[in-house]
C-alpha cells in the first residue's frame, strides 16, 4: 500500500533487483491486411531488430500509463487506440541480456492509425504485415515474436465472440466494410451473401438510417450500420477473458480459406 510503513526487518536488498516492463501489441488494418506497430531499435541489446514499443516502468507508474507513455514517446501514437487490454506477463529468465526483466504485455486496436512518427531511442517505426510475423519472416527482438501470436490468439478469440471488429470500422460503416474486418484478422474469405443475412439478425448491429452513396463503378446505394450503444465490449476485459468464448462466427459463417498467395508476395518483398 503506498505511504504503508515498512514491515519491521524487512530489508529489499534481501531480494535480487529485477526490472519490470511495458511492450504494447497495437493492431490496425491497412488496405485489407491486418498490420502490427513496429520499431526498429536504435540501441543495445539487437540494435537495429524490429521489436514492439515498449520500455521500463517507472516506479511511481500504473502499468496502463506506462504503457500508454512509451507509445506516445516511440511512436508519437496518442489517445488512438479503441480497445486497450492487458494480455499477460512474460518472465523467462534469459528474455533479456541485460538483467533479470518481466515485461506485462498489453494489445491495442486502432481502426485510423495516424502516421508514427520514431522517438526516443527509436530508429524508425513501421506498420508491418502479421502474417509476415506469425509466418515466421520476420524475427523480433527479445520474445517480441511471442507476444505477437499472443496477442493475435486473443484478438481473434475476442472477435469471434464480441462486436470488437466494429473496432477496426468507422463509427458507421457498411456491411462490406466489416466483413473486410473479419476477413483481415482471420486471413479468411467470407460468403458476403451469408455474411450479411447473420449480422442483419445479430442483437448488437442497428441501421443508421441512412445509405452510402454508390462507388465510381456504380452499384446500389449500401445501408449505413453502427453499433448498439447498449451492447459493448466487456466491462472487465481480464476477467471475461478467462470465460469460454461464444460460438465463433468463423464457424457460422461459411468461409474459404485464402490462397497462400499473400505469403509468396512476402517472400518476394523480402527478396
Amino acid at each position: 500500500m503506498k505511504g504503508a510503513a515498512r514491515p519491521p526487518g524487512y530489508d529489499p536488498r534481501d531480494f535480487p533487483p529485477f526490472a519490470v516492463t511495458v511492450d504494447v501489441v497495437v493492431f490496425t488494418i491497412v488496405a485489407d491486411e491486418l498490420q502490427v506497430l513496429l520499431v526498429e531499435r536504435g540501441g543495445d541489446p539487437f540494435r537495429g531488430a524490429w521489436a514492439l514499443p515498449g520500455g521500463f516502468v517507472q516506479p511511481d507508474e500504473d502499468l496502463h500509463a506506462a504503457a500508454a507513455r512509451e507509445l506516445a514517446e516511440e511512436t508519437a501514437v496518442t489517445g488512438e487506440p479503441g480497445w486497450l487490454e492487458q494480455l499477460g506477463a512474460y518472465g523467462r529468465p534469459d528474455r533479456d541480456p541485460r538483467m533479470r526483466v518481466v515485461t506485462v504485455a498489453f494489445w491495442a486496436v486502432c481502426a485510423r492509425l495516424r502516421p508514427p512518427v520514431a522517438g526516443g531511442d527509436v530508429a524508425r517505426v513501421s506498420l508491418v504485415p502479421v502474417s509476415k510475423i506469425e509466418g515466421g519472416f520476420l524475427p523480433l527482438a527479445f520474445d517480441h515474436g511471442d507476444i505477437v501470436r499472443a496477442a493475435l490468439g486473443r484478438l481473434r478469440e475476442r472477435v469471434a465472440a464480441t462486436p470488437l471488429a466494429t473496432r477496426f470500422c468507422p463509427p458507421e460503416f457498411t456491411i462490406t466494410e466489416l466483413r473486410r474486418a473479419y476477413e483481415a484478422v482471420w486471413d479468411t474469405d467470407l460468403d458476403p451473401g451469408n455474411f450479411q443475412r447473420r449480422i442483419r439478425q445479430s442483437a448488437w448491429l442497428e441501421d443508421a438510417g441512412r445509405r452510402r452513396a454508390p462507388s465510381p463503378e456504380g452499384g446500389r446505394p449500401a445501408s449505413v450500420w453502427r453499433p448498439k450503444d447498449d451492447i459493448g465490449l466487456p466491462e472487465e476485459p481480464l476477467a471475461a477473458a478467462a470465460a469460454p468464448p461464444a460460438a465463433p462466427v468463423r464457424a457460422r459463417f461459411p468461409a474459404r480459406r485464402r490462397p497462400p498467395r499473400r505469403r509468396r508476395v512476402i517472400r518476394e518483398r523480402d527478396d
